[in-house]
């Protein structure tokens, strides 16, 4: 039987992780910890810099993980966080 992959394009998803522990906040922690190979998946807000993201790309298909492109902008991600900043980087930490 196939592996089903968990999406996380709805505002539920991403607020089920945040109870969860396992959400980490922002690129600069995204691209720390992926260097160190603790993380499972990147989420990256539709508004995310070219630069982040050609960088957290790069690193990330060298780990072969996966990363979704949600359909939120950066403020509508940080509302969904319920953070009073914009955020373009999402990370899960591994079990």
């Amino acid at each position: 039987m196939a592996e089903t992959k968990t999406t996380y394009n709805t505002s539920k998803d991403i607020r089920k992780l945040i109870t969860s522990k396992k959400l980490i906040i922002g690129s600069d922690r995204a691209l720390k910890l992926l260097k160190l190979n603790k993380l499972s998946r990147i989420l990256l807000s539709s508004g995310c810099s070219k630069k982040i993201k050609s960088e957290i790309k790069h690193l990330a298909n060298l780990q072969k993980l996966e990363i979704e492109d949600l359909r939120y902008n950066n403020e509508e991600l940080g509302t969904i966080c319920k953070k009073p900043f914009p955020i373009s980087v999402l990370s899960i930490l591994k079990e």
